[in-house]
């Protein structure tokens, strides 16, 4: 592709993720929808997150996990006692990222 095509191409598909985010935000009113899909699309963000990092958890390379010697699991672990302890979101994730790397850096797992 030349510079010009990948200008083109960026600017595209710039254009088309504006367009997509803007259209929940562009109406001056809410739109029309049933209270029942109103209450489940609050609990969508929370199911993204747990359809990303649930995978990575228990699956190493499209197996899964055979050994307890894994540091993600520990990571995740340490991170969920500390949400439930304190209810601070960035202490969870120091916690868990410093419960994995430590385990990683020192015993190699």
């Amino acid at each position: 592709m030349s510079a010009l095509e990948i200008f083109f191409t960026t600017l595209g598909m710039a254009a088309i993720a504006l367009a997509c985010r803007a259209f929940f935000v562009l109406p001056k009113q809410d739109l029309p929808m049933p209270a029942w899909l109103r209450d489940g699309l609050r609990y969508a963000p929370v199911a993204a997150l747990a359809a990303v990092v649930a995978p990575e958890l228990v699956m190493t390379q499209g197996h899964l996990v055979d050994t307890w010697r894994d540091a993600r699991i520990f990571g995740a672990l340490a991170g969920l006692g500390f949400y439930a302890w304190r209810r601070s979101l960035f202490g969870t994730i120091v916690c868990g990222t410093g419960v994995m790397l430590a385990l990683r850096f020192a015993l190699g797992w």
